[in-house]
């Protein structure tokens, strides 16, 4: 963050960050390999986590040397996604609140995700934060580089018409994490999928979303 740099906006990641999907995403696409007889393991997917979808499935299909067509995967993958989110989506504790709170504080709140917006849709709703609430929304039809390319995160300033550096990024991911800071945001890191040493590159590390202080997402100057 440039020195003397007023935030006035909190653009959260989605998955892993404000929701607990990355446990049912994974469960998702195992199962959708296992279909087309690929043996595909949970801990396979943890280098593409933060990545979007097309590297999530298409990393792991590289790895066990398969060709796939990718939009029906991932077609596949989002059916049993949305099958298993009803029962077993949940908001991380202190998510939803943390959100309303930025918003009753005059901060603007974007959604950067590198989730499709089928899925980012339906994890809103779920929740209780659906899309028409926030000040911006992007998805990973927004950008063609996703995270680490600080794209994203770029577009989310454009749609809150800021600067990159007025924003504070939430993400739990590493290349969610590289991405933010890329972009020139100040970024707080939740430690609900890595841990806490992982993200190192972010200006502050929680072990999870409830223990953020306004000083982590303003800096030390805030009150």
């Amino acid at each position: 963050m440039a020195d003397g740099a007023q935030i006035e906006a909190v653009v959260f990641d989605m998955d892993g960050v404000l929701t607990d999907s990355e446990p049912l995403i994974n469960e998702a696409a195992v199962q959708m390999f296992r279909e087309r007889g690929v043996p595909a393991q949970p801990e396979d997917f943890l280098p593409f986590v933060g990545a979007g979808e097309d590297r999530y499935i298409g990393g792991v299909a590289e790895k066990y040397g398969v060709r796939l067509n990718l939009p029906e995967a991932k077609r596949r993958t989002y059916e049993i996604y949305l099958a298993l989110a009803p029962e077993k989506l949940r908001a991380f504790p202190g998510a939803v609140e943390l959100v309303r709170a930025c918003r009753a504080r005059g901060l603007k709140t974007a959604l950067a995700s590198s989730a499709d917006l089928l899925k980012v849709r339906a994890n809103l709703d779920r929740i209780g934060l659906p899309l028409e609430g926030w000040d911006a929304v992007v998805s990973a039809e927004d950008a063609a580089r996703k995270k680490p390319a600080p794209d994203i995160f770029l577009a989310a300033a454009r749609k809150l018409g800021l600067a990159p550096e007025r924003c504070a990024a939430v993400e739990d991911a590493v290349h969610g994490v590289e991405a933010a800071k890329a972009a020139g945001m100040r970024c707080v890191a939740v430690a609900h999928s890595f841990p806490p040493s992982a993200p190192a590159a972010a200006d502050v590390v929680r072990e999870r979303i409830d223990q953020i202080r306004w000083t982590d997402l303003l800096g030390e100057e805030a009150s």
